[in-house]
């Protein structure tokens, strides 16, 4: 008989997990047999001891099977998802998904909400007035067979032991772990039947992993994990030292998306959207595909509006504005030598971009414009950053925390490449 004290025991004891006693405790604790302390006490085992890649693939597993997993067969076409790690100014799912349906392959892109430093896809989506992120599996396939694109929030079926467990390692200081980050991220994206998974695992200071080896690990057992499950996995070590483009904040990053689909927009998120593009695409079995050609052409912005419309948005009304702006001057001539990604999040969200906690509400006008990013030149007086919000108390508090976290230098700084590493 497995019982949950002799589970706890043998991880705190630096012990394996039997495939028995993970597929015991992850169903026990789904159906609310196993309590919420017990759990707690084994995540924290796991998060001081690790796991091997055999425990780690079944506790996946079994987080799989705690819930229904997405039957996309019938779409007719390529099924290929992407996830990201989450970073500051992080927009890349919004032009990325519409640009790669551009090729016949599905993109079934179940996201999430922005929690903290980090931005919410559903939450950007959201500022579009009228779009509705939530839609039944019946939608989904219909619309991934029709127009190709789908960006909306996942069931409550999708893994449900994952939602209980992850909102119990938010409040137990046990969230980065390596085996319990990667079996959260890949129960959920496996469950949602693709055929393949793009990921985009972010490094630095704007990022969950801030060191490069252990960002490295992350992404190989993610890795290994999806192709435990025959779905095509490979992933892309990316930067998150700077904040991507020029804004971080809800309708301000879909405005800049926009942008990018309209064949501008700047470079770094050009160039990090048709990376991805490229790797997803490749999954598909399309790599002679050119998705910058189809950024350039309009194709890509046809299917943005189409799929903003089938999830009924108004595709021209205006975005939200917030009611004040402030901005951020330079002291002294120079360029822009530093540039903290963490410093400009937790700014945007304590200008209202972000929530404290799940259910909060965000402004969708609020957050940063980046004026002048690292390596640009700028004078004394000349605004650095300009602040939105529709509360003005919150100013100074973006301002302290955007303090000290950015550098002018005399000579220009010279931006690192956005692609760190690649894994497949």
């Amino acid at each position: 008989m497995i019982t949950a004290v002799d589970v706890i025991r043998t991880k705190r004891d630096g012990g394996e997990l039997s495939t028995a006693q993970i597929d015991w405790v992850i169903d026990a604790y789904t159906k609310g047999a196993v309590a919420d302390e017990q759990m707690s006490a084994l995540a924290m085992a796991i998060f001081l001891n690790g796991a091997k890649p055999r425990e780690i693939a079944d506790w996946t597993a079994a987080m799989i099977r705690s819930g229904i997993t997405l039957d996309l067969s019938s779409v007719g076409k390529p099924c290929v998802d992407k996830h990201s790690t989450g970073g500051v100014g992080d927009k890349i799912t919004l032009p990325l998904a519409p640009l790669v349906a551009v090729f016949d392959v599905a993109v079934p892109q179940l996201s999430g909400r922005g929690l903290g430093h980090t931005g919410g896809t559903l939450d950007k989506l959201e500022s579009i007035p009228g779009f509705d992120v939530d839609m039944t599996e019946a939608a989904v396939v219909q619309q991934l067979r029709e127009n190709g694109a789908v960006i909306c929030a996942a069931t409550g079926d999708l893994a449900p032991a994952d939602k209980k467990l992850y909102a119990l390692r938010d409040t137990t200081s046990t969230v980065e772990s390596i085996p319990l980050i990667a079996s959260s991220i890949m129960s959920k994206k496996i469950a949602e039947g693709a055929d393949a998974i793009v990921l985009d695992v972010k490094v630095g200071s704007g990022a969950f992993m801030k060191d490069f080896a252990q960002a490295k690990e992350l992404a190989e057992t993610m890795v290994r994990l999806g192709r435990d499950h025959d779905v095509d996995t490979r992933a892309l070590l990316t930067d998150m030292s700077i904040p991507l483009g020029r804004t971080a904040g809800n309708a301000l990053e879909v405005r800049e998306s926009v942008e990018v689909l309209a064949g501008g927009g700047p470079a770094d998120v050009v160039e990090l959207t048709v990376a991805l593009a490229r790797e997803m695409l490749a999954a598909a079995g399309k790599s002679d595909a050119d998705p910058a050609a189809a950024l350039r052409d309009g194709r890509a912005m046809d299917k943005w509006r189409k799929m903003i419309t089938a999830q009924g948005g108004d595709v021209d009304a205006p975005l939200p504005v917030a009611k004040h702006t402030e901005e951020v001057v330079a002291e002294a001539d120079g360029y822009v030598s530093e540039m903290d990604a963490y410093a400009v999040g937790v700014a945007a969200w304590r200008l209202g971009a972000g929530r404290e906690r799940q259910g909060q509400p965000v402004q969708f006008g609020a957050g940063i414009e980046i004026l002048k990013t690292v390596g640009e030149q700028v004078k004394a007086g000349e605004p650095v950053y300009r602040l939105h919000t529709d509360t003005p108390e919150r100013i100074d508090a973006a301002k302290e925390t955007l303090k000290d976290q950015w550098k002018i230098g005399a000579e220009p700084a010279k931006r690192g490449p956005i692609v760190l590493d690649r894994l497949a």
